[in-house]
């Protein structure tokens, strides 16, 4: 219903223009048409020149018979649209760097490796690592809380002898609780690295797979004893 009316205030505003064909050139009978809008996109007025107040105003041209053969946009809309292909932009030269990275990765992970057990060895020989730290840190955790059984124990006996505890015996005991959770947040640390490690790699093995078209994987390697096992 609106292009309706649109085109027949366009029509209305071209016979018009064609009335002044008498006094007027031809070129001037044949001007463009242009119907503007307001803020909330709806049109408003046509006519030979936009308004000031319109100016920056989606608008419509259209030629004598009331065909639009051209539209504009709002400031508003120009903004989005552009923020639009820029985003759109960003996110191809992201993508774009993100292959180029898959690629190197591959390349690297192919000339590495010549089998799938040598990818679960150094997968063993990482969680060996981490296999090692996790032993020094449940021996220091043993002893913090070794430490900390002994403050409390001390505070407990001046307590029960009817003797408040002293600040010494507390900051003992504070020092004692404050290595047994660092020494527990570091276990913790260490076994998730060791959760990541194997993803990591069975990611890689996964992708190494892929990349040599799905062969048959070589029988992995038995995991080298940690030094807790020989323990």
């Amino acid at each position: 219903m609106r292009d309706i009316k649109v085109q027949y205030l366009a029509a209305a505003v071209a016979a018009a223009l064609l009335g002044w064909s008498g006094f007027v050139s031809h070129d001037a009978a044949a001007q463009k048409i242009v119907c503007w809008k307001d803020k909330a996109g709806k049109t408003v007025g046509c006519g030979d020149k936009v308004p000031p107040e319109y100016q920056d105003n989606a608008t419509r041209e259209l030629d004598k018979s009331g065909i639009t053969r051209k539209t504009t946009e709002t400031a508003e809309e120009r903004a989005k649209r552009e923020a639009q292909e820029k985003a759109l932009a960003e996110q191809k030269a992201d993508e774009k760097k993100r292959l180029a990275e898959q690629r190197r990765q591959d390349a690297a992970l192919t000339n590495t490796f010549t089998n799938e057990g040598e990818i679960d060895l150094k997968r063993d020989r990482d969680l060996q690592v981490v296999d090692g730290q996790l032993v020094q840190m449940r021996v220091s955790h043993k002893n913090a809380s070794d430490r900390r059984a002994e403050a409390k124990g001390r505070m407990d006996a001046t307590i029960k002898g009817g003797k408040p505890a002293s600040d010494a015996q507390k900051d003992d005991l504070a020092r004692a609780e404050a290595d047994v959770t660092k020494a527990e947040q570091g276990i913790a640390t260490k076994e998730k690295e060791k959760e990541e490690i194997r993803k990591r790699y069975a990611d890689m093995k996964a992708r190494y797979i892929a990349l040599k078209g799905g062969g048959t994987p070589a029988p992995a390697a038995a995991p080298a004893p940690t030094a807790a096992a020989k323990k």
